[in-house]
């Protein structure tokens, strides 16, 4: 399958695919006038002795200095290697390669006066796995992602590094090792890569991708907590949620009611005498609802920019250039910042249900060990869940509700949305952890309620579950079995459907 840069319509599964070489990425005939075309733009610009900002004048503050033609291509050359001030560990491989898909695709509109020979040669890099190191740190999020982009593009001038393998190794031997020269940039060519939110773009991406399986999962652990619970499904009837109809909230509540569908074990809490269960129970089609709403929105405003041309200024023709802020990171960093909050708000609530199953209460015997006392069961993880939850709290301030002057004032209100990008995945990851630690609680629950037998779905988790952890009997070290449930999840080995 194809994909045409500049031409068809990026989603979220289309980017990803590019990225693992499902789809091929190509630049067709169409998208290949429009750059050239609108390269023949800026050509006409440049030579102008009409002032266009970052054609023929300096950058941010240092807009007001003309530069002669003559002088264009140094300044390209000195812009990438002037804002490559990146710190920090490097950026997974991934992200560096869905930067690039991202960048490729926005220059390929016609709108950024780019040579068709760059974009050939980013598109060489992708498809050979020449992965630039890209630095986590120094990104404000406003004039784009300039540090990262331009860490990203050293390489396009025989500077910076590649990812070979699992190696950091110098740009330089890398061309030379594929027979590549390092290319001389023209006019507007340094700007248009490093302008934009490719940076926040890719980090949205990947943290989408995980937050889609985690929202399934959680659902998973909260119907594999109620069994173990042996709570009510009531609280997922439709009759219920047609009255206060948000999408995610219905979405759940068909998923709960799915997952616990001919459970004997659900059945049977219809003959006890509780009148309902506590909220971390029977409220979980409003959280993980309110959670999935945050999501729908966030991947709306992702396929939005993946299909965007962000960069600055905007080649409109060869006489006019609009310098605006389609670079500005606000439209995603306040999103990534409010699913941060959905993110943590799952493991939160996940955090109350394994507290609520070591209770002992219902059937279930304290700390769900038989031999309390000279043992202590799972009394110790959830102090783990609560640490992680806890350490998501402080995550999910608001980095979009700052910002910090730069370039003397020139760009004088920034998003800090690179920040809100990182901490969504962060907080993502600490997510994982807390659900493997929910499933492996609800799957010792899950011992004491036989011989009842649970939905089908529940069943086939609770066996892939006992693959790799056994049922506790007396105390061990359970390190390796929070291991072996994180692994789990990370590899995405559940069944959610």
């Amino acid at each position: 399958m194809i994909f045409k840069y500049g031409i068809d319509k990026l989603t979220l599964e289309k980017v990803l695919d590019i990225a693992n070489g499902t789809i091929k990425g190509e630049l067709t005939t169409e998208a290949k006038d429009k750059v050239n075309a609108s390269r023949k733009k800026v050509e006409v610009l440049a030579n102008s002795n009409k002032p266009v900002y970052g054609v023929n004048t300096g950058f941010g503050p240092l807009c007001d200095v003309q530069i002669s033609y003559d002088e264009t291509n140094k300044l390209q050359e000195n812009l990438l290697i002037t804002h490559a001030v990146g710190v920090g560990k490097p950026i997974d491989k991934n992200l560096s390669k869905l930067m690039m898909i991202c960048k490729v695709h926005a220059l390929s509109q016609g709108y950024s006066g780019i040579r068709l020979k760059v974009l050939e040669r980013i598109i060489f890099f992708i498809e050979h796995d020449l992965l630039p190191v890209v630095p986590e740190q120094g990104s404000v999020g406003a004039s784009g992602d300039l540090a990262p982009l331009a860490h990203l593009f050293l390489p396009l001038i025989g500077e910076g590094e590649f990812w070979v393998k699992h190696k950091i190794i110098d740009a330089k031997k890398v061309l030379s090792d594929y027979n590549l020269k390092p290319i001389k940039l023209k006019a507007k060519e340094g700007l248009a890569l490093i302008n934009g939110t490719q940076f926040i773009l890719a980090h949205t991406i990947i943290g989408l991708k995980k937050m889609e399986y985690l929202l399934d999962l959680a659902d998973v652990a909260g119907a594999m907590s109620i069994e173990g619970y042996q709570g009510s499904s009531s609280p997922f009837r439709d009759e219920l949620h047609k009255l206060r109809p948000f999408k995610g909230t219905i979405e759940v509540a068909e998923r709960m009611f799915m997952l616990l569908y001919k459970s004997q074990n659900v059945d049977a809490h219809e003959d006890c005498e509780r009148v309902q269960d506590p909220y971390s129970m029977r409220c979980i089609p409003q959280v993980h609802g309110a959670s999935r709403n945050a999501f729908f929105h966030l991947r709306k405003l992702a396929q939005i920019e993946m299909n965007s041309v962000t960069d600055n200024p905007i080649i409109l023709s060869e006489s006019e250039a609009i310098s605006g802020g389609n670079f500005h990171g606000q439209p995603l960093a306040m999103a990534l910042d409010y699913c941060s909050i959905a993110v943590s708000e799952l493991g939160n609530i996940s955090d109350r249900r394994c507290f609520l199953l070591l209770e002992g209460k219902f059937g279930l015997p304290r700390l769900l060990t038989t031999g309390g006392g000279l043992n202590s069961g799972f009394m110790i993880p959830q102090y783990t869940t609560a640490a992680l939850v806890s350490e998501n709290k402080s995550l999910c301030f608001p980095a979009s509700a700052d910002s910090i002057p730069t370039a003397l004032g020139q760009e004088d209100h920034v998003s800090m949305g690179s920040i809100s990008g990182r901490r969504f995945n962060e907080i993502l990851g600490n997510l994982e952890k807390i659900l493997a630690i929910e499933l492996m609680y609800a799957a010792q629950a899950l011992e004491f309620r036989r011989p009842n037998t649970f939905s089908d779905i529940i069943e086939e988790n609770f066996k892939i579950i006992r693959e790799k952890v056994p049922k506790l009997e007396n105390d061990r070290l359970l390190k390796d079995d929070i291991n072996a449930m994180i692994n789990l999840v990370v590899n995405r080995t559940f069944i959610l459907k």
